[in-house]
């Protein structure tokens, strides 16, 4: 926690001739950036793997069409020829999962009153007046919701839902050009996966609540996240 404080701490400092006060703030977008683009090769690999998981839909459907008084072989089947093409059904969410560690750091050195037994002093830091250790609550009751800090906190809503909604339609838009890319075909899919996809376009209204009930460091990053999550997917899916 040390370690990644001071790093936060340094990526304010080259920052605050541009940023001033609001330089921490900064730093974690910074960061963010700095996470999404070492993981970029993942997301390149997921890219890869849904085009060529699209790509065995025909023989997907030839194999329902063999085994289709069988499910169980069906789906024996189909995972076999997943492994044998080396194309993994799981692998979009291998980005998201290597993540979450540099997420929790996040929020664990803006939740923590103390760091190496010393006093957090990015607690201090802010952005634009709201504290990037508050949450939501604190701005409601320091202000309400058109006080300084609930003024910044209805600024990132706004700036969320526009990104989560854009999100949305580009999940819908890829669902809707390859419908069975997580199935077997016809209603038979690959055990699991059929949640996923009913889920997925709605993944990214969940930064919402992250902002509203996670401290606003922790907020910043997931927005900016979600944001370079929509960039990435709308070049790499074209």
């Amino acid at each position: 926690m040390s370690v990644f404080a001071s790093l936060v701490d340094h990526l304010a400092d080259l920052l605050r001739p541009l940023f001033g006060v609001s330089a921490a703030a900064a730093a974690v977008v910074l960061f963010t950036a700095l996470v999404r683009l070492l993981v970029h090769p993942l997301s390149r690999a997921a890219a890869r793997g849904q085009k060529a998981r699209a790509a065995l839909q025909p023989r997907i459907a030839e194999l329902r069409r063999k085994h289709r008084h069988n499910p169980e072989t069906l789906q024996r089947a189909v995972l076999e020829l997943h492994t044998a093409e080396k194309v993994s059904p799981v692998s979009g969410c291998l980005p998201s999962l290597f993540q979450l560690p540099a997420f929790f750091l996040l929020y664990h050195l803006f939740s923590s009153e103390t760091i190496g037994g010393h006093a957090n002093e990015l607690l201090g830091h802010r952005l634009l007046g709201a504290p990037l250790g508050g949450r939501w609550a604190d701005a409601l009751g320091d202000g309400g919701v058109f006080g300084g800090a609930g003024l910044v906190y209805l600024g990132l809503f706004a700036v969320v839902a526009v990104v989560a909604w854009f999100s949305y339609r580009l999940s819908r838009r890829m669902m809707a050009a390859q419908p069975v890319v997580a199935g077997v075909g016809d209603g038979e899919q690959v055990p699991g996966m059929g949640a996923v996809v009913k889920v997925m376009p709605f993944m990214s209204f969940f930064t919402l609540v992250t902002v509203a009930v996670m401290p606003l460091a922790a907020g910043l990053y997931m927005a900016t996240s979600t944001a370079w999550s929509v960039v990435e997917r709308a070049v790499l899916y074209r």
